[in-house]
């Protein structure tokens, strides 16, 4: 199955949050090699960096990495990964992984949990994964993503509000959205030739446009809880204060 397997890391410069987030400096190296090189440890075969911007091209090609130089009017990291599949021909039943340019530090077990998941339900279109939420500064933060799900373990609505609401309590009880979600290369195809649908816009989340197409999302706990993503200027200063040590999980 690996030939039928990719991990595509977008990577945009313009980051509204960070600017030229992709080149920040990670104990030593740019936080999109260091993603690079988590996917790599994944086992999966095929590793492709797909970003807007010469600089990031350039810095991509010095470590070594398989990088393609994509359209700067793409609106998301689904639309550039489209271009990749129809400029590389990608099969319709080839798995593409999705891992956020921002999760410099996500762990290798949880792309192969995502390749798993959608090898082993040929039903849906798409995969992500979640873990629990437990803090209120959490809940409240709109820069995490939450998600409810059915009895099936398919997405009903992705959100940067706290979902499901606790009318009756303040109970925190609720799903983080991790930055890594897979697709069949045709559920792919078919996103990015729909325009943006409204919520999308509201929420300024991708993956809104799949639900709203009817796409089925296959949604798991995480095997492996992983560390917080790069959002802000402090995300960026709080990850460079951890040892790489402490984030040495697979």
């Amino acid at each position: 199955m690996e030939n039928k397997c990719v991990v595509v890391i977008p990577s945009r410069f313009g980051s509204v949050r960070l600017p030229g987030k992709p080149l920040a400096d990670i104990h030593g190296k740019p936080m999109v090699q260091r993603v690079y090189e988590r996917a790599l440890k994944s086992g999966v075969a095929e590793v492709v960096i797909a970003t807007d911007d010469e600089r990031i091209l350039q810095v991509c090609k010095k470590f070594g990495a398989h990088v393609e130089l994509t359209d700067k009017a793409h609106q998301s990291g689904t639309d550039r990964i489209s271009e990749l599949a129809t400029r590389l021909n990608w099969p319709d039943d080839k798995i593409i992984i999705n891992v956020q340019g921002d999760e410099p530090f996500l762990p290798p077990g949880l792309i192969s949990q995502v390749k798993t998941l959608l090898e082993n339900d040929v039903k849906a279109a798409m995969a992500t994964l979640v873990t629990p939420i437990n803090t209120m500064d959490e809940w409240e933060d709109p820069n995490t993503v939450k998600v409810v799900t059915d009895c099936n373990d398919q997405a009903l609505y992705f959100s940067r509000a706290p979902i499901p609401w606790p009318r009756d309590n303040n109970e925190v009880n609720g799903l983080r959205h991790i930055g890594i979600y897979g697709y069949r290369a045709w559920a792919l195809k078919k996103l990015a030739l729909s325009p943006p649908c409204p919520l999308e816009k509201r929420e300024r989340l991708e993956q809104l446009r799949a639900l709203w197409l009817g796409l089925p999302i296959r949604v798991a706990t995480a095997c492996i809880v992983p560390p917080k993503g790069v959002d802000t200027t402090e995300d960026l200063e709080a990850i460079r204060q951890k040892s790489l040590k402490s984030f040495d999980v697979s």
